[in-house]
This record gives C-alpha cells, structure tokens and sequence, in this order.
C-alpha cells in the first residue's frame, strides 16, 4: 500500500498528540500535524490552502473548545471553535474528498438517564459547551457523508491540563481533597482513544464495507469523580484523604449531567477493538508521569 497521508488538527493538545505518538507507529502513514499557529479551523481560506498544499487523505479533527465553564462567559469563541471549525472541516474535505474523523463529546446528552447512552439517544445538552458541540455533529452530519464522530468522556493523558494532573498535584499539596460523588461516568485515558482512532484509519484504507457515523468510545467501567480522584491517589501512593461530596457542595458556572456513561457495543464490533477498564490505563499513565518528573 502507497503511503497515505494523515492531517492531524489541533496537533498539540492532550489527544492531538497521543494520535499523533499512535499514528507514527505505522510505516504506511504520512503523518502531518497542525495546531492553530499553522491551521485555524474556523479560516476557510486556511483550510483550503493546508488542504490544497497537504492533500491528506484522512483529517482528523482534534481542535475544540473544551473549557466547560468558561464557554458559558466565551459563547462566541465556543460557538466559533465548535460549530464553525467543524463545518468549515466539512465543507473542505468534501471538496477534497478526505476522510473526516471528529471528536465529541458526552456532553451532548443531558445525563439524566440510568443506562448508557447510545449513538441515536436524543440530543439534551445541559451546558452551552455540549450545545456546541452537539452542533458541531449536526454541521458534519449534514455537509458531509465521508465522516466519522467518536464521541468520548473524561479525557486525561501525559498532556495539557486534565483531571489526573490536577489530582496528582493536590495530592501531593494538601492533606484533604473534596471530590464530586454524584456525577457518574468512564474516563478516558488519550493513548487509548488514540490507538482506536489508529484502528479506524487502518480500516478505512482496507474496508470497502466501511460504517460512518457516530461512534462512542471511553476506557471500560463506571466510576464517579470521587471513585476516580481515590484511585489516582492510590496508585500514587500519596497520603491525602479524599471526601465525598455533592455536586450542591461544589457550584461551577456550567450545569454538568449527573449520568454520562456511553455505550461502546457499536464501536468495538465494527473495528474489533479491545478496551482497557479505566484503572488499569490510569495506572499506565501515573507510571509514565511520574518517570517524566
């Protein structure tokens, strides 16, 4: 197979970079990687010019807005970044016929459910960051056929800022930390993802059979963010106490749903992926922070 060649946007953010560590592991990939300096998504004559000039046959859209309580002050940006960036990708890759693979997010369901979601529940976002990107999907959806969204949840990795770090850093400041026992979901570590995205592409070159659409993928099993908060303390071995707490105890400015676990049966049975539980890629990822110290 001639080699293809792969567009990561948004090449320096905590996903952006472990597709990137995943995709140079194959030897049939071009790997190219953009972040906003070098490829704006919200510019359509950006877009069209690296488009033109790469000539990728894959785009894989790892830019977004993800700060939640923030985009309820910034909705224009939010609203720019995750609604328009993802139409203008759309419009794009149409018009160079390349594979377009989107991420989403959980947020887009309003989480006041009890079994996980699938891919056609309805769409209830209960903050202006899931109303984003809930539009996003639907700018992808109707501009664009050759297109896949993998809609995912509590994302953490090496990189950037993320609830992992944060905890690691409390743990070794303080002697108690209070964590939300109320919001129930499934992190998901970034290297994981990552390699799913890898599986995907590798399909999409080899499949003629090959499904767009939405997709779900987090780590397996069910935490809360106190479940989660315990078991990194654990693993890193740090002393502090680690309390329960409502969401009441705990007011941010965006609402978060209280249920977001997804359901993966569509994901793994059209690309045959394997899952990690949660625990044992979060081990995975403390030992690779703490060598890096």
């Amino acid at each position: 197979m001639p080699k293809k060649t792969i567009l990561i946007s948004g090449v320096n953010g905590q996903l952006g970079r472990k597709v990137k560590e995943a995709l140079l592991h194959n030897n049939h990939f071009n790997v190219v990687g953009l972040d906003i300096d070098e490829l704006d998504i919200i510019s359509r004559r950006q877009v069209e010019e690296k488009l033109q000039e790469i000539r990728p046959d894959v785009l894989i859209n790892c830019s977004a807005y993800t700060d939640v309580d923030n985009a309820e002050n910034e909705k224009e940006m939010a609203l720019k970044v995750n609604q328009k960036g993802p139409l203008v990708l759309a419009e794009k890759c149409k018009m160079f016929d390349t594979f377009l693979i989107h991420i989403s997010t959980d947020y887009v369901f309003s989480g006041e459910g009890f079994r996980p979601y699938i891919e056609n529940d309805p769409i209830r976002p209960v903050n202006f960051y899931g109303e984003t990107k809930a539009l996003g999907e639907e700018s992808i959806q109707k501009t664009y056929s050759n297109a896949i969204i993998i809609r995912t949840a509590w994302l953490y990795s090496e990189y950037g800022k993320n609830f992992v770090k944060t905890m690691l850093r409390l743990g070794e400041e303080r002697k108690q930390l209070g964590v939300i026992d109320d919001q129930v979901g499934s992190p998901t570590y970034a290297g994981d993802l990552a390699d799913a995205i890898n599986a995907i592409t590798i399909q999409y070159f080899n499949d003629d059979d090959f499904a767009r659409g939405i997709y779900h993928f987090t780590n397996e099993g069910v935490c809360s963010w106190f479940d989660f908060a315990l078991k990194i303390q654990q693993i890193a071995k740090n002393r502090v106490k680690v309390n329960p707490i409502p969401t009441s105890d705990y007011p941010t400015p965006a609402k978060r749903p209280h249920y977001s676990v997804l359901d993966k049966r569509k994901i793994k049975n059209q690309f045959h992926i394997a899952i990690p539980h949660w625990e044992a890629s979060l081990a995975n990822c403390i030992k690779v922070l703490k060598k890096s110290k």
